[in-house]
């Protein structure tokens, strides 16, 4: 299966998709059909935090109709905070969409866990992953969504996490865990700039591993839409 990439929101995230997933199809033994369209990070940023959803998924509709012409047979969107209009994008969209959060409760809940910390955008740990998980309880730091946003934002723009900033997400972390959650989740598709490399000593969970591994499963047949 040819797949599309919605790409550009941030530039590090779609580098890491671009990676994971030719590792995960390589694996296989197979070759990977891929084709990545570019998003424009500031307008999903204006669109995201002001909730115009609609607006939004009007952004990504040439961009899916591009896909399509390029010969893609599904499509997906390389940022958790860029779900946020999902339906209204899908109502859109000429190709199905592969949701990165529909996945992830039943990845949780097959990993026995009963609550997990999140880490991304303001939207994404204020509404508890949009509000998509039913088998397990998220968690968020309510006295801190605003800071900690922030920061993920200041982040994806840069493509880059200073080390003042990673120390605050590994310390937002423990603070999750600290508050009864037993995973902590990178809900943020940038967070590797933060995580990759180190050892929090509390378990993190990559959300962006568990919807590569969907698409790997697309590309390579093991899986249908």
């Amino acid at each position: 299966m040819h797949i599309g990439l919605i790409g550009g929101i941030g530039p590090a995230a779609t580098i890491v998709y671009y990676q994971r997933l030719c590792a995960a199809v390589a694996r296989a033994g197979q070759p990977l059909s891929l084709t990545i369209v570019q998003a424009d990070i500031q307008t999903l940023i204006r669109t995201n935090t002001s909730d115009l959803r609609q607006e939004q998924a009007e952004a990504y509709a040439p961009l899916l109709h591009r896909l399509k012409a390029a010969g893609c047979d599904c499509a997906a969107i390389t940022s958790l905070g860029g779900h946020f209009c999902f339906e209204e994008t899908v109502a859109l969209s000429p190709l199905p969409l592969v949701s990165a959060v529909a996945p992830l409760d039943d990845y949780f809940a097959a990993e026995g866990l009963q609550s997990v910390g999140l880490l991304g955008t303001r939207v994404v740990m204020r509404t508890g992953l949009y509000g998509q998980l039913r088998k397990t309880r998220a968690l968020a730091l309510d006295d801190r969504i605003d800071e900690i946003g922030q920061l993920y934002q200041d982040l994806a723009v840069a493509g880059a996490c200073s080390a003042e900033a990673r120390a605050t997400f590994l310390e937002a972390g423990q603070q999750l865990i600290d508050r009864g959650a037993e995973a902590v989740v990178l809900a943020g598709t940038d967070l590797n700039l933060a995580f990759d490399g180190q050892t929090p000593g509390y378990r993190v969970i990559d959300a962006l591993d568990v919807h590569v591994a969907r698409l790997a499963d697309l590309a390579t047949g093991r899986a249908a839409l």
